[in-house]
């Protein structure tokens, strides 16, 4: 029986050999420095072979973590399913994090290795001195660097409990949160995705899936590669999400299926109606967070359903929902009804359960003997967070749904304080904690405000040190907090707004008031003590 990823990989290259695994098209190759082509199955295992035997004889093993630091690129695979075959629990590493991000990381994850782009190396060892922690850095194509310790696992045998990966979320209330997933997470991901059917059918050894999601993401990473290694299909990951080259990459790779955010359907509807606009294969789409006012608009026009689905990286396909079957109630934020195999309550805040259409918070468990069957086996260090989230027997999401009298489901908001931007959650306490080391902040707070393309941008309410003379200085003070922060923190997590305010709302004991900090935040965005920052918010180009 299939009991770690490697296992099923290897199933599949004996089954599909000479099927393509992987195809990068030149646009992506161009990005990354690469070059372009497909990677069938067969020559995939062969250097997965061959990379498990060297980090085998470098000591690594059981209990070890490994950090990949590679992007969308095809070492990621190969790199993962190599450190699976012995053991290795892979932590993949944003290239978008700074600093103070990847001394947590190291720090908390306790990684033995990272695999690296090389112009990250000095970063990634200046972190580990700060965090304190021995680490071995090394590039795609060099020989593992012996193990910095050894094993602590070491003579364990590998089941479906083993931890395959150790993917982080943003902390509601502090750090991230160090999701421990084990093989059976991604197991059950890809038969997951590979039996759901309805318009999300696969059909074995003929799928073409293109995702431009990042693979430090739960989605590109369990459910985009595991259903095509589960159905011996081909994944076109691409570098990222390019608008203007979007339908060209799509038609050259030939996609059955696209793998999308809420934020792409809004970005491709402001192109120019075209006559190429249906010039595509692509059967259906899977995603989420749609504008419902543009659902069915971007439907007609390119001619495919998207499917919308509610999952979190903790829940994995444990409990997943999906509209995949009609009705969909296209233009609703609905996200279909859970199958047979998910169970689904929806609590008010006393705890009972919600009428029809009344709001409330979606609690979920698998169906069974095992409600955590397919969700993470928990919080690396922190119990009492995993105990938390599964108060009463159920996991508490933190996401407020309503369900309708047909009995779907429907997405209502985020119960928890995060920012969702272009797909990216965003933690406002973390923001908020590298803001308050600046010189020039007294007090901070920061909170989602609108963005038309984005979904959310992040606001930051900056009481200051010292009062600011007027709207120059200001602008001047705004840059120097964001350009603070572009040091510290992913690009994507730096203000977009600046606010000097007099006082912030706070509670009796001082703490923020994240409801009224919510309403108000919104109202500051174009007023005169507000700078928009949007501009000075670019990606941090890692060169090839």
């Amino acid at each position: 029986m299939t009991a770690t990823v490697f296992d099923a990989f290897t199933a599949a290259a004996g089954q599909w050999g000479e099927r393509p695994f992987l195809c990068i098209l030149p646009d992506t190759a161009a990005a990354y420095g690469i070059a372009p082509g497909e990677l069938a199955y067969r020559d995939a295992a062969h250097r997965i072979d061959a990379l498990r035997d060297a980090y085998s004889a470098a000591g690594y093993g059981t209990g070890h973590r490994v950090g990949l630091l590679l992007e969308n690129r095809p070492a990621f695979f190969l790199h993962w399913f190599a450190l699976n075959a012995l053991g290795v629990s892979v932590v993949p590493i944003n290239a978008d994090l700074r600093a103070a991000e990847l001394e947590y990381l190291i720090g908390h994850s306790e990684i033995a290795l990272a695999v690296a782009l090389p112009q990250r190396h000095a970063d990634l060892a200046a972190a580990a001195e700060r965090a304190g922690r021995p680490l071995r850095i090394m590039s795609d194509g060099d020989t593992p660097p012996p193990a910095a310790f050894p094993a602590p696992l070491a003579g364990t045998a590998l089941d479906e409990l083993t931890e395959c990966a150790l993917l982080y979320t943003s902390g509601t209330t502090g750090r991230p949160k160090g999701c421990m997933l084990p093989n059976r997470y991604f197991l059950h991901a890809g038969r997951w995705y590979a039996n759901i059917g309805g318009l999300a059918r696969l059909m074995p050894g003929e799928e073409r899936m293109v995702t431009p999601l990042p693979l430090v993401h739960m989605n590109a990473m369990a459910y985009s590669a595991m259903a095509m290694l589960m159905t011996g299909g081909c994944l076109v990951p691409l570098d990222r999400f390019h608008p203007k080259r979007w339908w060209a990459n799509v038609r050259e790779a030939r996609a059955s299926v696209v793998h999308y955010l809420g934020v792409m359907p809004a970005m491709l509807m402001k192109a120019d109606a075209s006559p190429e606009d249906r010039a595509h294969s692509v059967r259906f789409g899977f995603g989420a967070g749609v504008d419902r006012t543009l659902h069915a608009a971007f439907e007609a026009r390119f001619g495919f359903p998207l499917l919308e689905a509610w999952a979190m990286t903790e829940t994995g396909a444990g409990a997943v929902v999906i509209a995949n079957h009609e009705p969909r109630k296209v233009g609703t934020s609905c996200f279909g009804k859970e199958a047979s195999d998910v169970e689904v309550r929806i609590a008010t805040e006393d705890g009972s359960d919600a009428d029809i259409d009344e709001p409330g918070e979606l609690l979920v468990r698998h169906a069974g003997d095992d409600p955590r069957y397919g969700f993470l086996a928990g919080y690396l260090k922190d119990e009492a967070a995993t105990a938390e989230a599964w108060t009463g027997g159920w996991f508490h999401t933190g996401d407020v749904v309503r369900r309708d009298a047909d009995g779907h489901l429907h997405f209502v908001d985020r119960k928890k304080n995060v920012i969702r931007r272009s797909g990216e959650n965003i933690a406002a306490v973390e923001v908020e904690s590298v803001l308050q080391q600046h010189p020039l902040v007294k007090a901070v707070a920061v909170a989602a405000v609108p963005d038309p393309v984005r979904g959310d941008e992040v606001m930051a309410c900056i009481v200051p040190q010292q009062p600011l003379a007027d709207r120059r200085a200001m602008e001047a003070a705004a840059e120097e907090l964001v350009r603070w922060t572009l040091g510290e923190l992913a690009y994507y997590k730096a203000p977009g707004h600046v606010a000097f305010v007099d006082s912030l709302p706070l509670t009796a004991t001082n703490k923020i008031q994240r409801g009224e900090l919510k309403a108000l935040a919104p109202t500051l965005v174009g007023a005169p003590e507000c700078v928009d920052t949007c501009a000075l918010k670019k990606r941090q180009e890692t060169a090839t």
